[in-house]
């Protein structure tokens, strides 16, 4: 029981984080990398709640998932999170307006049975 409620809390952290990240960064404009730019990215973090709420959904899943570890096998706590990139595809073309193709629908469906496999 214990783990299915790791993972559910795996998966909607790291869904919202990513999602709320990518939002941002895209409000945000390019960016550079390097030492300037990066310093942009760090002010731009801390100027924007909205990238706070992700980065903080973002550790949550992280100290979930090391939780999760410790109660199941990392056989099954790794392709099980990946639950997460199917439900990201489906929020990035509803939410964030992404075109997500055939090919990309078609990986997150075998995903998606990869998951389903693994849950029975």
């Amino acid at each position: 029981m214990i783990k299915w409620l790791l993972l559910a809390i795996i998966v909607i952290t790291t869904v919202l984080g990513d999602l709320v990240q990518s939002y941002e960064m895209k409000r945000s404009g390019a960016q550079r990398v390097d030492a300037r730019g990066l310093g942009r990215i760090v002010r731009l973090i801390f100027s924007r709640g909205k990238l706070s709420i992700g980065i903080l959904c973002m550790a949550v899943s992280f100290f979930a998932f090391m939780a999760l570890v410790q109660n199941a096998p990392l056989s099954f706590a790794v392709p099980a999170s990946a639950a997460t990139f199917v439900l990201e595809t489906v929020l990035a073309k509803l939410v964030l307006k992404e075109v997500v193709g055939m090919r990309r629908a078609v990986g997150a469906l075998l995903v998606l049975c990869g998951v389903v496999l693994l849950a029975r």
